[in-house]
């Protein structure tokens, strides 16, 4: 529950250990198991074996239901992070970059947004919410659904 109500986000690793009642090596086997068990998904910059277990740059939920039961107030954001996370990273490399939210297979740069996000945060693809048709390099958020 008490990352339901926090994620994705750079995560404040020191206070979830803390509120778990645990040390950074505890924590951190917490969340890698609860990642193999199918419950988070936790983005990182570049790929992390079981052997280095290091700090995730986010942590999601690992489906937007999920989301549901654990919290009653959902962000609108964190749902379409969620969702575009849940749907890429079952064929997928998904790493976390230093511009946009997601990129995809090394080489694919996302931004996730509603209806009204523009270019100009990144110069790549567009996964928005709330649109139907995609254009040039605007897809709609639900087609990435057709990936699973």
């Amino acid at each position: 529950m008490l990352l339901a109500e926090r994620v994705p986000q750079l995560p404040k690793m020191n206070e979830l250990y803390k509120e778990l009642e645990t040390d950074r090596n505890q924590g951190l086997k917490m969340l890698y198991a609860l990642q193999r068990g199918g419950l988070l998904l936790l983005l990182s910059d570049n790929a992390k074996s079981p052997d280095n277990l290091s700090r995730p740059d986010k942590i999601y939920i690992n489906n937007p239901t999920m989301m549901y039961a654990l919290s009653p107030q959902i962000d609108t954001g964190t749902l379409r992070e969620t969702f575009f996370m849940n749907q890429l990273s079952q064929g997928h490399e998904v790493r976390y970059p230093k511009t946009g939210d997601f990129l995809v297979d090394r080489k694919y740069l996302f931004e996730v947004g509603g209806k009204g996000k523009t270019f100009d945060q990144i110069d790549s693809y567009l996964a928005v919410d709330n649109t139907e048709i995609g254009y040039k390099n605007r897809i709609p958020l639900w087609m990435f659904g057709l990936l699973y």
